[in-house]
């Protein structure tokens, strides 16, 4: 079970990370063969089932969406903690949004899902 504190401090990197637009450190926090689904993925990776696995494809994926959305920026509103998984629930470039991560037991996530309020 993940605790507060681990929580905290993934839910603090992942937001810093992304507003930073440091790739590296974004990738830094998934396994090398994650698995990443997405409605954004239909439309930006042309992948119609809308998730991409492993790493290295969804890192072309979000350099991709970086460069299509230059002024990225998150404003967290609450993490809601899980058994093995964490909600982040944000302010986005898509308007209301939530990712819901899953973790192995090294504490790197495996299975990520994007929702978003807006459509696309």
């Amino acid at each position: 079970m993940l605790d507060k504190a681990f929580a905290d401090h993934f839910t603090a990197d992942w937001i810093d990370s992304w507003n930073k637009h440091d790739l590296d450190r974004i990738l830094s926090h998934y396994t090398d063969d994650f698995e990443m689904s997405s409605p954004v993925i239909i439309k930006v990776a042309g992948e119609a089932s809308g998730t991409l696995k492993g790493k290295e494809k969804v890192g072309v994926y979000w350099a991709k969406a970086l460069e299509l959305v230059p002024n990225l920026h998150f404003e967290l509103i609450t993490t809601l903690v899980g058994v093995n998984s964490i909600t982040l629930y944000y302010k986005g470039a898509r308007g209301l949004s939530a990712e819901v991560f899953h973790f192995n037991a090294n504490g790197k996530v495996s299975k990520a899902y994007a929702h978003y309020t807006q459509n696309l």
